[in-house]
């Protein structure tokens, strides 16, 4: 199994996350594209101890950027969202 830190990326803190940290006890995460939902649940439960409700994942693809004739392209990634049970809090992400 891969070490929790390498799992976990950074967490992602914009207006709608911290509306769903507000309102539903949800938290957002940048995770490892290869990382599963089961994998990412003991990653969060060992980091942050909390106990874990739910996970839904989202992969998102790349932009393609290009700089004059040349073009490119920004590296897929993959978000958590993380269910937290009632009561349970993750102090260190809040803004």
């Amino acid at each position: 199994m891969k070490h929790p830190r390498e799992i976990i990326v950074a967490p992602i803190v914009t207006e709608k996350s911290n509306t769903l940290n507000a309102t539903q006890n949800c938290y957002t995460f940048r995770v490892s594209v290869n990382a599963n939902k089961i994998e990412i649940r003991k990653a969060i439960e060992t980091i942050f101890n909390v106990s874990v409700v739910r996970v839904n994942t989202l992969c998102q693809n790349g932009k393609v950027k290009r700089m004059g004739r040349s073009s490119g392209k920004r590296a897929d990634w993959k978000k958590a969202i993380v269910k937290l049970k009632a009561g349970d809090k993750i102090s260190e992400i809040e803004v």
